[in-house]
């Protein structure tokens, strides 16, 4: 399929329907759920009954030949509120997790179940990081031990860092089955809703996105059926046994869903800064100093033009990485990870950038680009820091394998 970041008729309707959604009912409740740093039911009710939440669109979107849906879909989205955004989309890493690692069956079973229907919400956890293992998955602590007597796998640990870890009703756990083999000898596990000895540990109060729920996830001699191990034991023993033979396991579970997803995290970040700039660039035309606006001077238009290039760069590393991944092309240069990278950089950037613009108002709740900041740093954090993502870059462009 030849490379067109030309959007099609389908393209700027679902942009224009997205962006109606969040102008019209995220924006308004932003504030209000950024402070009250709880889950927004009822803006994710709102998501569900125009079909937004729901597992048709998310079907919809991994369907489009382009790979331009999911991008699409989260800058606007994020470009309403990031913390809302995220309670809308945080199921669909769960989802991912199951797309990635499991068979055609599990996706229709599971999948489904983390989002239930309108007025009977269902949410979708996926618990990887841990509090002695986060970039580094090969510490990871979480174990998983099958009992072939009632074909149930048994998981002990503790998860951190979850969205909607606790909250929801699927989780995707991924835990260690072969500690020897490190990132090797990882698998994943759904745990369905109301298993016994899966409990919520501490939750997060954030420095941003507080409308999403972040929080520990305490597994405690959980036993999920054999079905629930994700791929499945026959295609697990056959990963095994190459990887003790010293042959390629063909990848580790967290980093099969991170790879997936790494390019729409970048088009959230990409949200941001555009919502962010947009604020600066009217408050410049408009504030007026010493006899005329602000945006007369070369020091601030200079700026707006910065920040405006760093956002129309980073969408299109996004999009192109996007449409990698929707061809089933090899990110051989880690673009999927250079993506994630730029945009949650130029978010950081280009939020800090409105602040300075808008001056005091800037550092003021008055005035949303304060929020938009906050909910910014988080870009360069998780799903793999800046430093992780340069350093898989580092070692794709070099030929040195990712351990």
């Amino acid at each position: 399929m030849t490379t067109s970041f030309e959007l099609s008729q389908d393209h700027l309707e679902l942009r224009d329907w997205i962006h109606q959604f969040a102008a019209e009912v995220v924006r308004p409740a932003a504030a209000e759920w950024d402070e009250r740093e709880e889950f927004p039911w009822p803006v994710v009710e709102e998501a569900a009954k125009i079909g937004l939440y729901s597992v048709d669109f998310l079907v919809a979107q991994a369907l489009d030949e382009t790979g331009l849906g999911f991008p699409i879909t989260m800058e606007e989205l994020f470009w309403g509120d990031a913390g809302i955004g995220l309670a809308i989309m945080g199921s669909s890493l769960a989802a991912a997790g199951v797309r990635a690692n499991g068979t055609d069956e599990q996706v229709a079973e599971w999948v489904p179940a983390m989002y239930g229907t309108p007025g009977d919400l269902r949410l979708g956890a996926f618990c990887s990081s841990e509090p002695d293992a986060g970039s580094d998955v090969g510490s990871m602590r979480t174990r998983a031990v099958y009992d072939e007597a009632t074909d149930e796998w048994v998981l002990n640990g503790t998860k951190t860092w979850a969205t909607n870890g606790g909250l929801a009703d699927v989780h995707v756990v991924t835990a260690v089955v072969d500690p020897e083999l490190r990132t090797r000898g990882q698998a994943s596990f759904v745990v369905p809703p109301g298993t016994k000895g899966l409990s919520q540990g501490q939750k997060f109060h954030k420095h941003g996105i507080r409308a999403s729920h972040t929080a520990e996830v305490v597994l405690d001699q959980v036993r999920v059926p054999g079905r629930c191990l994700l791929g499945g034991k026959e295609k697990l023993d056959a990963r095994l046994a190459r990887a003790r033979e010293g042959g390629t396991a063909r990848g580790n579970a967290s980093m099969a869903t991170f790879e997936r997803t790494r390019p729409t995290v970048g088009a959230q970040a990409v949200g941001i800064a555009r919502a962010a700039y947009e604020v600066a660039l009217d408050y410049a035309k408009t504030r007026e100093q010493f006899g005329k606006a602000i945006i007369e001077n070369q020091g601030i238009a200079f700026q707006l033009a910065d920040m405006a290039t760093s956002i129309e760069a980073a969408r299109l590393l996004v999009w192109h990485a996007s449409w990698m991944g929707r061809q089933g092309k090899a990110f051989d240069n880690a673009e999927g990870s250079m993506s994630k990278l730029f945009a949650g950089e130029t978010a950081v950037k280009v939020t800090g950038q409105a602040m300075q613009i808008l001056g005091g108002n800037g550092f003021t709740r008055e005035y949303p680009v304060e929020r938009m900041a906050r909910d910014a740093k988080i870009y360069t954090v998780f799903e793999g820091t800046s430093e992780i993502q340069r350093l898989v870059i580092a070692r794709s462009i070099s030929g040195a394998p990712i351990r």
